[in-house]
């Protein structure tokens, strides 16, 4: 057995934080489900799991419910998908749609119980609210039964570190159910658990194109090999993202320090498809502030998205020769006390290091 298990794909998320570049977001969302399907063509799956959150929430727009169905359809095999914690099951929800009860080869499971496929059975555990605190894997006695067994469930396993975790699973799901697989969803990040004899039986695909910032390995699916029941499980991650989300961050110590985040920024691939966050702290030598100005501009000309988060960069203490620069009278003198205010560490140190760094421009303005 053969299958492709991926997750998470919300579709109809905002991407509000990215500002235009949100409609260019939205749209690769839908153009990586249409990658999943062609990976699952490609390594000839003999079907799709789909373990939740299709839908970014049951709100979205019915057109992208037709979209997404079609570009299913389009696999020509099986297709089974479990409502997750975004899109759960409950009334007037995306999963009362037309589209999925006219379809010929994509299953919307609704119910927990064993489904019967060639060569085993699948478990599916459907997500009916928004918040639980039960184990969705609790009813799955597999153990009895013939052939491969899989699993398709929505829900945070045991160890990530949350005061209350959705649809908590145990670590020994698989070894307590019985299953020789169970396919997850609710982490955007593709992530293995092994069992107490190293064989992982137990995996999330993350999401199939990268959501945000910070993500660990997304943009991802899996393609879950099995001989026979019982048999060890070969799983291959497949990229099928289309865009990237690179976070740089560099402490700045030395005159210089910004010039090469800028050259960095500059030798960057693929612009164009490209996200980038910037976040420099430390101190800033005056000679470098136009630098700041130069890596603004390359990001917003180049890159899909681009931000520069300069909140928790100050200018250095030791570097005050630029003082003497400024018109003698209230403006030098006002340099002087923004630098012995940014210095001091007080409740007005944060505002009067923005100020500083303001004043660099000014000078360098003047001074050009």
């Amino acid at each position: 057995m053969r299958f492709l298990h991926t997750a998470d794909w919300q579709i109809g998320m905002k991407a509000q934080s990215v500002g235009t570049a949100g409609a260019r977001v939205r749209e690769e969302r839908l153009a990586a489900s249409q990658r999943v399907v062609q990976a699952a063509r490609d390594n000839q799956a003999d079907f799709i799991l789909i373990a939740g959150d299709v839908f970014e929430d049951n709100a979205v727009d019915r057109v992208l419910v037709q979209k997404t169905a079609d570009i299913l359809e389009g696999f020509g095999g099986s297709a089974f998908i479990i409502p997750g914690n975004h899109d759960p099951l409950v009334p007037g929800s995306v999963w009362d749609h037309p589209v999925w009860k006219s379809s010929e080869n994509v299953c919307v499971l609704r119910e927990e119980g064993p489904v019967e496929l060639d060569g085993g059975f699948l478990y599916p555990c459907p997500v009916r609210e928004k918040h639980s605190g039960k184990d969705p894997t609790s009813w799955i006695d597999a153990s009895s039964d013939k052939g491969i067994r899989i699993g398709l469930a929505h829900g945070t396993v045991e160890g990530v570190h949350l005061e209350e975790p959705d649809c908590p699973i145990p670590r020994d799901a698989v070894e307590r159910t019985g299953l020789d697989y169970l396919a997850l969803g609710h982490w955007h990040s593709t992530a293995t658990y092994a069992g107490s004899d190293g064989t992982v039986r137990m995996a999330y695909s993350g999401t199939h194109e990268i959501t945000r910032f910070g993500e660990r390995d997304s943009g991802n699916v899996l393609i879950v090999e099995i001989p026979e029941g019982g048999a060890t499980p070969v799983v291959t991650t497949l990229h099928t993202g289309g865009l990237a989300w690179e976070v740089i961050e560099v402490d700045v110590r030395e005159e210089g320090d910004v010039s090469r985040v800028r050259q960095t920024i500059e030798s960057m691939d693929s612009p164009g498809s490209t996200l980038v966050q910037v976040q420099l702290a430390g101190l800033l030598a005056a000679a470098d502030r136009a630098e700041l100005d130069r890596i603004e501009e390359i990001l917003e000309a180049r890159f899909l998205f681009g931000l520069l988060d300069t909140s928790q960069l100050s200018p250095s203490p030791e570097d005050q020769n630029w003082l003497s620069s400024l018109p003698p009278g209230v403006v030098r003198d006002a340099g002087a006390r923004l630098c012995d205010l940014a210095a001091s560490g007080g409740p007005s140190s944060d505002i009067a290091s923005r100020a500083l760094i303001e004043l660099y421009a000014m000078v360098g303005e003047v001074s050009q």
